[in-house]
């Protein structure tokens, strides 16, 4: 099965997101990186979290954040951004997903991270280089949602000895990850990426 353009409204503001619909009530969103660094739900790690979901019979929906390409609005330094995660959400609602996972990589983690105690319907939480070293994460509390996250071995950006000092006051029992050899954009280590992803959710099954 293909996906397939759709549109979803968040607050007067029409989104542009890309749907795999599987048979039943598993569903992940995906959201991308930062919207002034080229991010748009096209990146190679947002393609990467979703075919590992797909690849374990859950129907993926990514988007693009607004003000990137057929998005409306303007770039809203993740206070709007949280507005279209809830869209995305609600979108998966409306379609049947009962089980709903929120992955998000780099700036997408940041605000999944920011909104996720406004995100009732989201079962698990899976964080790819969540970018610690770039902008402020003291804000976010323990929550047993974060259940997974990734990081490679040389990313600056989201450096795996800040997340690892971290996780325990967001979720001591989370999985953590850290791909040998991988900076924080993954060319070359989509693979392992996806292997990982795979791995935990049919652990988690």
């Amino acid at each position: 099965m293909a996906e397939s353009f759709i549109h979803m409204d968040a607050g007067g503001i029409k989104i542009e997101g890309l749907l795999e619909n599987l048979p039943g009530e598993k569903g992940v969103v995906v959201t991308h990186p930062h919207p002034l660094y080229g991010g748009t739900m096209h990146n190679n790690v947002v393609r990467a979290v979703a075919h590992a979901y797909r690849e374990e019979g859950y129907s993926t929906l990514r988007f693009n954040f607004r003000g990137v390409e057929g998005s409306e609005g303007r770039f809203d330094n993740g206070v709007g951004e949280q507005e279209d995660v809830k869209a995305a959400l609600a979108y998966m609602s409306g379609i049947g997903k009962k089980h709903v996972d929120l992955a998000g990589y780099s700036f997408g983690a940041w605000v999944n991270a920011l909104g996720l105690e406004q995100y009732a319907t989201v079962e698990r939480v899976v964080m790819v280089s969540p970018p610690v070293d770039f902008v402020d994460f003291t804000f976010l509390k323990k929550n047993p949602k974060i259940q997974l996250v990734i990081a490679g071995s040389r990313d600056d950006i989201g450096g795996y000895k800040g997340i690892e000092e971290m996780l325990p006051s967001w979720n001591e029992k989370a999985l953590f990850r850290v791909i040998q050899g991988a900076d924080h954009f993954y060319g070359g280590y989509d693979e392992e990426l996806t292997d990982i992803i795979g791995e935990f959710l049919r652990r988690s099954a």
